[in-house]
C-alpha cells in the first residue's frame, strides 16, 4: 500500500438537471384549494339556484 493521493478527476461541465416531477408541496396545496373553493362556489351557485326556482314570488 502506499500513502499517495491521487487527483480525482471532476468534471467542470457537469449541470444539475432538475426533474420536472418534483414540485414543492406548498404549490401542490395551494392547487387543491384552489379548486375546493371553485367547487364549494359552483355547489353554492346551485343551492342558490334552486332555492331562487322554489321561491313562491306569489306572496
Amino acid at each position: 500500500m502506499s500513502d499517495d493521493k491521487v487527483p480525482v478527476d471532476e468534471d467542470d461541465d457537469f449541470i444539475p438537471v432538475e426533474s420536472d416531477d418534483s414540485e414543492p408541496v406548498v404549490e401542490v396545496a395551494k392547487t387543491n384549494l384552489s379548486k375546493r373553493r371553485t367547487i364549494d362556489n359552483l355547489l353554492e351557485e346551485r343551492r342558490l339556484q334552486r332555492q331562487l326556482a322554489d321561491y313562491d314570488f306569489d306572496l
